[in-house]
């Protein structure tokens, strides 16, 4: 908000946004406290209540009373008007005199996740288009804003607040939500049972460096979850919701299913856990129920059973229980530094405490590796210990302000428990021998005595690990014995020879070392539940979060919640159930490497994800948190991979087949959602910046590709011209579908801008293709538009494609000079031109869905013996069909395919019909049957003519068919010598062919049937100059003078047919060199009769002509 400072008459210095503060002023007081660290509003000033009370409605404003209910904005111009009204009444204008929105976050959610009324912005069409006089005096409001909170500053028509506000669900703050949780993850039993070992392997310096290097993988990993969950709001679902929302549903849905899966048994873990404990108890005590191995069972059953209930009770509960779960492990690690600072008794000695000792703490600060031990083996064994960060995380849909909480908690659980596992590590190390004889009546028997008399040492020599002072005092008396650290290492005086005490070997030594042992067992019970009851809490809202998703198929059973905090009651018993079954097998020894490799995979595609958004660079990757780069969290996601296998190959390997499995099969199946992940990004990016490259890629013949533009109108309109040249086009070259709707632009926006439904037909149908349309006066106009603009830089069409015009004789003979032109304007822009023509049509004004399809049956798989009336249900056919003119705008009245006694008569003629006209447009769909492309290469084009037959070829639906070439003979005596030159030809173009044929009669005259069914054809388009038809006004006729001076091409097409019939009659494909029509000498109607004389009756035929440069080279 600005604040208002009082100003000159007519002046207005600074604007103002009034919002009432009874309604709103709480939310942004605290949407201030939930800004993130790197965006910050520097002052908010709040307008003074009492300036603005209410004052008398100005008559006048009438038109007021019903304005727009968003908040809104206007601009006022200083002057009389200006100070005409008080300051409360500008103030209201502003608010209420225009449909203009001002800027609101209502307006900025996601409408599919709002659980209230939201006020929504006024459409581009609402401010933009035409208001009649009612409208404009009425100011209805659009139903699209029916949900709108209504901003005003006038009592009578003040906010309703009766309403009592409904109790949200319980959301927990940064300490209790995440530090707290994170904290006792990461203190797990290792720190109390496992350190001691690490230290004694490692030393101290390795310790602080496992230690380091553990908090920084896990640190980078925080950093990069930090800016992740602060580049939006984050919902339930943890790591599964950042890794789907960043890099997409394939790899959000293979974490989201194996760390649900994970945390679920890593349930089973921490609960044997502290069955064995508990376990190990009894039988000190000889209070065992049955055996050892069923002891766990009942006890872990018992366990994993009350923490289900503290989980279901709600989350407040749970979050009591951790609380007093970390006042637990804490007191025991304040006892375990106490009992280190009180001098340790003989029998302590014994067992390796003795104290700090500088010496000692030397002595421990170098590594000194058992038997198979190393670095990296060391290190596999901490590791685990640090791979708790993710359990604040795991709950963000519980968290008041997850975009806080997450990173100021994790990291700062990461500080607080790097720093107590470096002092605890250290405070062993420097107190605690690694061997230790342990006492020694235990150790050689009780009549065993050793006595050291006239003990003479120095700190060089020896260390004392007894009561030195003791022995100078008395150095001849037989009474006192001092333990040297000789006597305490000497192993040989232990039981079988094996020291069982010391860092090395006694997994309880923080117990022996503490002031109170029973609390340090306390500790270990706290480090598993907390464990376990945070693994019970995440496993099912994670998995909560990936069934309400439904990237996974019969899952969104489990998505249910219940309760105002959405509890995942199914998805606990679920996870229950599983532990459950983990805890009665009893050993989970072979799976944990698993689960610690399944939590480092999660980690791994966290700090990815933060690099491949800040790598793609969208501008929509703007995260508050700023303390992050993408090259840390690269090396991140390295280290988490690099340790992965450190820890176990086997398990990495396994870890990885299984995300591949489950990303192949969501990458398969293709989950509608949309999340605008960097995945995407990097589609449009890659995109830009090869088309960027390919300008300045230099053209070479053995690059060229044919790029087609084809004229289909909606594509659903024309799905047989549109299958055919996809085959060409099929992961090759471009394609682009255009549609030129002719008529006004303002009268056409919904057709002009609606291009999801034509992508969405071609998504359906399989096509890979690019579609346009716009709109224009005619038919030629918008095919001008679209070949000049269509395509960017070197990614546009070189080949124009339209279906024949079928209905040339009976249309508008001004739509035919249309096409005729366009043709003509193709050449002109250096476009190659095909003409497609197929007996059957190219495509119905029906529904082309999939409903249209007989039952159990695809587009793929109709064959003639599929389709028979008697196997398709009438039901899911269309009783009639309309014609569509193949190459111009939809007509607003189509003529009917239909005659009126078969649409009104039995529905088995009807389905006999719709069974044809199913063929006709799927015969693309259809393999053919063994034949031939047959390619009449008359005249050199450059090469395509000869060119798309072989591509063709080379795609599955035509690799049945073999090529058969026909070129025309020049001389009748060297016939011999052109076939041997063409076969030459075609084999140095490496393309094979079953015949190839020179005709030597193409010249010669056709038969009179021929040329006077060519007259009876073209009669209708001869000028008439005794009915008064000049050229000028019919310009689409041809004359006599023309048909004269043009005889021997008609004549030559003519006879072309004939040979056609007689050779390529059962061809699956003909293609044949196009006519070429040349300016002012060739008119519409003639040129539109050769191309109908060449392609009636024939199989399907394409007329295609190059640009005249070659396409094609023999050249290396």
């Amino acid at each position: 908000m600005a604040h208002m400072e009082s100003t000159e008459p007519g002046e207005m210095k600074k604007a103002e946004l009034l919002v009432p503060s009874s309604v709103e002023g709480d939310e942004i007081g605290e949407e201030m406290k939930k800004s993130g660290s790197r965006f910050q509003v520097a002052r908010v000033d709040c307008v003074n209540e009492t300036k603005f009370e209410e004052t008398p409605k100005d008559t006048r404003s009438n038109v007021h009373d019903k304005g727009p209910e968003s908040p809104s904005a206007t601009f006022s111009v200083s002057g009389d008007s200006f100070r005409s009204y008080s300051d409360t009444n500008n103030l209201k204008t502003f608010a209420m005199n225009t449909h203009e929105a001002l800027p609101c976050v209502d307006h900025y959610r996601n409408i599919l996740s709002a659980t209230g009324g939201m006020k929504s912005r006024p459409t581009l069409a609402q401010l933009h288009e035409e208001m009649d006089d009612e409208e404009m005096r009425g100011r209805h409001k659009d139903p699209l804003l029916a949900g709108e909170e209504r901003l005003v500053s006038d009592s009578n028509v003040a906010i309703s607040t009766d309403k009592k506000p409904q109790q949200g669900a319980l959301k927990f703050g940064w300490i209790k939500g995440v530090l707290v949780r994170c904290l006792l993850n990461i203190w797990g039993v290792m720190l109390f049972i496992r350190l001691s070992w690490v230290v004694g392997q490692a030393g101290m310096g390795l310790t602080a460096v496992i230690i380091l290097l553990s908090g920084v993988v896990t640190t980078l990993t925080a950093l990069s979850m930090s800016a992740i969950c602060t580049n939006g709001e984050v919902k339930g679902g943890g790591a599964y919701y950042m890794i789907s929302r960043s890099l997409g549903a394939e790899f959000g849905g293979a974490i989201g299913l194996i760390f649900s899966v994970a945390n679920a048994v890593a349930i089973a873990m921490y609960v044997v856990g502290f069955a064995e404990t508990v376990r190990d108890l009894l039988k000190n005590n000889n209070a065992l129920m049955i055996d050892e191995t069923n002891d766990i069972r009942i006890i872990g059953f018992i366990t994993i059973s009350l923490l289900l209930a503290i989980a279901i009770i709600g989350m407040d509960w749970e979050a009591r229980a951790q609380l007093i779960l970390l006042a637990v492990l804490v007191i025991g690690l304040v006892n375990f530094v106490v009992g280190c600072l009180i001098p340790p008794t003989e029998t302590k000695k014994l067992k390796g405490f003795v104290g700090f000792k500088t010496d000692l703490f030397i002595e421990n600060m170098l590594p000194a590796f058992g038997e198979g031990q190393e670095f990296f083996s060391v290190f596999s064994v901490f590791f685990p210990a640090a791979t708790g960060i993710l359990a604040g995380a795991n709950i963000s849909g519980d968290l008041k302000d997850a975009q806080t909480a997450i990173p100021k908690g994790t990291l700062l659980s990461i500080l607080i428990s790097t720093i107590v596992y470096l002092g605890v590590a250290w405070t062993l190390g420097g107190c605690m021998l690694r061997d230790a004889v342990g006492p020694l009546d235990m150790a050689v028997g009780a009549t065993t005595v050793v006595q050291l008399s006239n003990v003479t040492t120095t700190t060089t020599s020896v260390v004392m690990l007894a009561a030195m002072s003791a022995a100078q005092q008395a150095p001849n008396t037989s009474t006192s014995t001092v333990y040297t650290v000789d006597v305490i290492r000497n192993c040989s005086l232990a039981k079988n020879g094996v020291c069982a005490y010391g860092l090395m070997h006694d997994y309880q030594a923080m117990e022996m070392m503490s002031g109170f042992g029973p609390l340090i067992t306390a500790g270990i019970f706290s480090a598993t539940l907390s464990s376990a009851l945070a693994s019970l809490v995440s496993a099912p809202k994670v998995f909560q979060a990936v069934c309400k998703d439904e990237i996974f198929p019969k899952i969104k059973f489990f998505a249910k919640g219940y309760g105002i905090d959405d509890s995942p009651r199914r998805a606990y018993l679920l996870a229950y159930f599983i532990g459950l079954g983990f805890v009665f097998i009893g050993d989970l020894n072979a799976i944990a490497p698993v689960i610690s490799n399944f939590f480092l995979m999660s980690y791994t595609l966290i700090n990815y994800s933060c690099f491949d958004a800040s790598l793609a660079r969208s501008p929509g990757w703007r995260p508050a948190f700023r303390f992050y780069n993408k090259w840390c969290s690269l090396l991140g996601a390295i280290i988490c991979l690099a340790v992965m296998f450190i820890i176990n190959w086997w398990t990495a390997l396994i870890t990885f087949g299984v995300i591949s499995a489950l990303f192949i099969y969501v990458h398969h199946t293709k989950p509608e959602v949309n999340w605008g992940s960097s995945t995407q990004a990097h589609v449009y990016r890659n995109a830009l910046q090869s088309s960027l490259k390919l300008i300045s890629v230099e053209d070479h013949i053995k690059n060229f590709r044919p790029q087609m533009l084809v004229m289909s109108g909606l594509p659903e309109n024309r799905p047989a011209l549109i299958d055919f040249v996809s085959h060409i086009s099929k992961k090759i070259s471009l394609m682009v579908c255009a549609n030129v709707i002719v008529g006004q632009q303002s009268g056409n926006l919904k057709k002009l801008l609606n291009t999801n439904a034509a992508y969405s037909w071609l998504s359906k149908r399989r096509v890979k293709a690019f579609y346009t349309a716009t709109t224009a006066p005619s038919f030629r106009h918008g095919a001008q538009s679209i070949m000049h603009t269509v395509g960017v830089g070197k990614l546009r069409p070189n080949t124009l494609i339209m279906g024949f015009k079928s209905d040339w004789t009976k249309c508008e003979p001004s739509a035919v000079e249309e096409y005729f032109k366009i043709i003509h304007d193709a050449f002109d822009l250096n476009y190659g031109v095909g003409l497609l023509r197929l007996q059957e049509g190219f495509g119905l004004d029906v529904d082309m869905d999939a409903t249209f399809m007989p039952d159990g049956l695809t587009e793929d798989e109709i064959s003639d013996d599929d389709l028979t009336p008697d196997d398709t249900p009438p039901h899911r056919l269309h009783s009639s069909y309309d014609r569509i003119d193949n190459n111009t705008p939809m007509p607003s009245k189509s003529t009917n395919l239909v005659p009126g006694d078969i649409q009104n008569g039995p529905s088995k003629s009807r389905e006999k019909l719709n069974i044809e006209v199913l063929k006709g447009i799927n015969m693309f769909k259809r393999h053919p049957k063994k034949g031939t492309i047959d390619v009449w290469w008359l005249f050199d084009d450059g090469g395509l003519t000869l060119l798309i037959p072989y591509i063709l070829t080379t795609k599955a639906h035509w690799r049945g068919c073999k090529l058969r070439v026909f070129t025309a003979g020049t001389k009748k005596g060297e016939l011999d010598r052109e076939q041997r030159q063409m076969a030459t030809l075609l084999s140095k173009f490496r393309i094979e062919c079953k015949d190839m044929t020179v005709l030597p009669d193409v010249n010669k005259a056709p038969r009179e049937e021929s040329q006077m069914e060519f007259k009876n054809l073209v009669s209708d388009w001869v000028l008439d100059t005794k009915a008064g038809e000049t050229e000028e006004k019919f310009p689409w006729k041809t004359t006599q003078d023309e048909m004269e001076l043009l005889k021997d091409k008609t004549n030559r097409h003519i006879r072309l047919r004939e040979l056609m019939q007689e050779k390529s009659r059962d061809a699956s494909l003909i293609v044949m060199t196009l006519p070429m029509p040349r300016k002012g000498t060739c008119s519409a109607g003639l040129y539109m009769s050769w191309i109908d004389t060449l392609t009636r009756d024939m199989p399907p035929i394409l007329l295609l002509r190059g640009n005249q440069t070659s396409v094609l080279t023999f050249y290396s």
